[in-house]
């Protein structure tokens, strides 16, 4: 019979599943310098509940410090003991975590502010959510440049080939291309395919990338093949 005990265990082992593909991240992205001193991993973690014999005093010391994992912790972090009342630093704590967590933290991190050309190469401000191709929901967009000419029906093909393979895809063929690239930027769509008049010549396309802008040209029957080189194992 499924219970309340049953539900809790199998929602705590998906958490695990899913905290920790996420958490290796981390030092490839340099967010433990931000958010948690690299001594004391654990913190951001959670999961392990382990603090073990942390020095008293670097918890005093970092107690209360503004974007600081341990100043969540500032209500439970000292406690007294009930014959004595005598204050101490507890020696294991189980601090909170989970995937809300981890997700934060990477949104913080993938917030960007810059600046791009437009069509006419005059720079612009661009909002773009730079998240790792592993972590992005959408791995790439596949536009045509036009409506017209069999673009849609070559750039729609290619798209679903994507999904066919494992890759989450998006078609967009409203507005401008341009505007077309700043709302991938937004959503953190690492990759930006378009189909255009050479396409139909000799069956390349254009690739851009989220982060650099730079673009490239390859074959259209490479695309699954080049997103997932660069998106990396699964």
């Amino acid at each position: 019979m499924l219970t309340c005990k049953n539900i809790a265990g199998v929602l705590f082992f998906i958490g695990i599943l899913l905290i920790y593909p996420l958490a290796a991240l981390l030092p490839q992205t340099g967010l433990i310098s931000k958010f948690v001193d690299p001594a004391n991993w654990t913190f951001v973690s959670g999961i392990t509940a382990a603090i073990t014999d942390l020095d008293p005093d670097y918890v005093s010391a970092r107690l209360g410090i503004p974007g600081s994992i341990l100043e969540d912790f500032k209500v439970i972090m000292t406690a007294a003991r009930d014959e004595t009342k005598e204050r101490f630093v507890p020696f294991v704590i189980e601090p909170s975590g989970g995937v809300d967590r981890a997700t934060l933290a990477f949104l913080c991190e993938a917030y960007t502010e810059d600046q791009a050309p437009d069509e006419n190469g005059v720079p612009q401000p661009r909002t773009v959510l730079k998240l790792h191709p592993r972590l992005a929901p959408v791995k790439l967009a596949v536009f045509p440049l036009v409506k017209k000419d069999a673009m849609p029906e070559v750039a729609d093909r290619i798209c679903r080939d994507c999904q066919k393979s494992g890759l989450v895809s998006f078609y967009d063929e409203k507005g401008a291309v341009g505007r077309r690239y700043r709302r991938q930027d937004e959503a953190g769509t690492p990759f930006c395919i378009t189909v255009d008049g050479q396409t139909l010549q000799d069956q390349t396309v254009t690739v851009r990338d989220r982060d650099s802008l730079k673009q490239e040209r390859i074959a259209a029957d490479r695309v699954v093949e080049y997103v997932r080189e660069r998106i990396g194992p699964r």
